[in-house]
């Protein structure tokens, strides 16, 4: 009966927080993603950054653009969006030129 009660808990109470967290994961990576990539093709020239650190700028970017756009500025969804791709954009544009700059100096340190 005690086995019977546990496994009815895991199932109804464990099972679906879990659901949710793992949706919550591949929803914020998939977010990140597309709004990473976004603030990408935003951006004039070539970015000196990999695709996961674009996911995790993009995903920073959605949330801090979200809390401006809609906490903030009260705008709509439309307007909402276009403020999450603005501040990623503008932190892959910090990040890529901290990354370039990296690699720049990599490669003179390599010539000498």
């Amino acid at each position: 009966m005690v086995i019977l009660i546990v496994v009815l808990l895991v199932l109804v109470v464990v099972l679906p927080i879990v659901g949710w967290a793992l949706w919550l994961l591949i929803s914020a990576a998939l977010v990140g993603a597309i709004i990473g990539g976004l603030a990408r093709l935003v951006l004039p020239g070539r970015q000196e950054i990999g695709f996961f650190s674009t996911v995790v700028i993009g995903w920073i970017g959605s949330l801090i653009g979200s809390l401006i756009g809609r906490h903030l500025f009260h705008v709509g969804t439309l307007l909402t969006i276009l403020c999450e791709i603005a501040v990623a954009a503008i932190l892959v544009a910090i990040t890529s030129s901290r990354a370039g700059n990296a690699v720049a100096h990599r490669n003179s340190s390599l010539r000498r």
